[in-house]
Formats: C-alpha cells, structure tokens, sequence
C-alpha cells in the first residue's frame, strides 16, 4: 500500500469512512491526525491507533485553520488532507426547509471548501487533499436534490482548485461513493426492503462498506497516485455508470 511522506489530517475522523480511512492509513505506517465534532468519539479512536486529536466544526473554517494549524506543529508537516465529513438529506426540492438546505451545503461543500484552502495554505511544495462527493451528483436521484447539488459543488471544486495548485505539486482529487453502509445511512440499510431496493440499483449487486471508498482514498494521498489530480473516482459499485439489468 502507498504512503504519504507525512502525516495526514483526517476531518470527518469518527465517521464511517474517516475512521476506516485513519485506521488504514495507521496501519500502513502514515501518521494521522484526527478531527470531529464530538469529543468522546474521536478520544477513543485517537487511543485506539495512538494519534493526536482536535475536536474541531469542519463547516468553520477558522475550526479548519486551527485543527491544521495543530496537525503541522504535531508533526511538523503535513503531506495530505482528507475531508470525510458529510451528511445525507433524502427530500424532494419543494419539501426542504432554507435551513436543512444551508445545513447540508455548509456540512458537504463549505467543509470541503476550507479544507482545499487550508491545505494550499500549509502545503506550499505539494501533497494531496481527498474529498467526498456521491455517485448521486453524476446520475440523477430522486430525492437528492440538496445533497447532489453540494456534492455537485465539490466536484467543480475539485477540478478548479486540481488546475490552481497544480503548479505547486497539490494534488487534489475525490471518490464518489454509493450508498455505504455508515452510521449515517443507517435508517435505509436497516430496512430489509430498502436495502433490497438498494442493492438492486448497484451493478454489483450490494451496498459499499467504508473500506471499499477508504481504501482509494488511502491511494489518492499516497505517492502511487503521484501523476493523478482532479479526478473524481466512482466507488458505487458501478451506480454512477453501469446497467446491469
């Protein structure tokens, strides 16, 4: 597996896919340092892979600035920054309130959004930043329509800001899952019927788990992916492009 010539800042840390990513990319030997909103989970993780942690509002971007700051004198630099956090809002346009709306961009673009900035602040000769969008922002969805048009953000940002740094060797990519089986989805994946109805929508005929997207996102701040920026990677178990029925 590939590692980062320095540790790596994980938002989103106690999540499904943050602390499947945190615990694989500790196992490879790459330093990381942990941020969340809440205290008690992000101590446990920390004492279970022995990390350094902040807790820290990624929608925030002084919160942003303060965790990075801490991140590079922990470790006297940083070589990538993840941004896991996210959030899942299944409703149709004319039933979202201002409020979830506004909710759901500043938890999936604004975070996304301060974590670029961040890590073109304190990444001056190169690294890499790994984002999450969804497959729901390249196939149309029904009843995604808040959470699409963050995520859809997040990929323009991914490509815009892959052509501003390229010059400094920061590289920034995404991966775009599917549903996985997370905390956060766990009101559809503890349907039988909605995870039937899930599993059928996927080519491969299930559902992700937070290794499947972890694991290429451990390759994007990694220096196998050294020649890759400004991609979106589908990890959806073909939603976003294959039929197979």
């Amino acid at each position: 597996m590939s590692q980062t010539s320095h540790a790596v800042l994980i938002f989103g840390a106690t999540g499904g896919i943050g602390a499947a990513l945190a615990r694989r990319l500790t196992a490879a030997g790459t330093p990381v340092f942990l941020c969340a909103r809440r205290e008690e989970p992000l101590a446990a993780l920390g004492a279970e892979l022995g990390a350094q942690w902040l807790t820290a509002d990624a929608t925030d971007w002084g919160e942003i600035d303060r965790a990075t700051d801490a991140a590079v004198a922990a470790h006297g630099g940083l070589g990538g920054i993840a941004n896991c956090v996210g959030s899942l809002l299944l409703k149709p346009a004319h039933l979202t309130k201002f409020e979830e709306f506004q909710q759901t961009i500043a938890q999936n673009l604004t975070s996304a959004f301060g974590a670029v900035r961040a890590a073109a602040r304190v990444m001056p000769t190169g690294g890499s930043v790994a984002l999450c969008t969804t497959a729901a922002a390249r196939i149309g969805l029904a009843n995604h329509e808040a959470i699409a048009a963050a995520k859809g953000g997040v990929q323009g940002l991914v490509l815009s800001a892959a052509a501003t740094y390229a010059s400094r060797g920061l590289r920034v990519n995404a991966v775009a899952p599917g549903l996985v089986d997370t905390p956060l989805t766990s009101r559809i994946t503890a349907s039988p019927a909605a995870l039937q109805a899930s599993q059928s929508m996927h080519a491969l005929g299930r559902v992700g788990t937070p290794n499947d997207v972890a694991g290429v996102m451990a390759f994007l701040l990694g220096t196998d992916a050294a020649w890759v920026t400004g991609q979106v990677y589908g990890v959806d178990g073909g939603l976003g492009t294959v039929r197979s029925k």
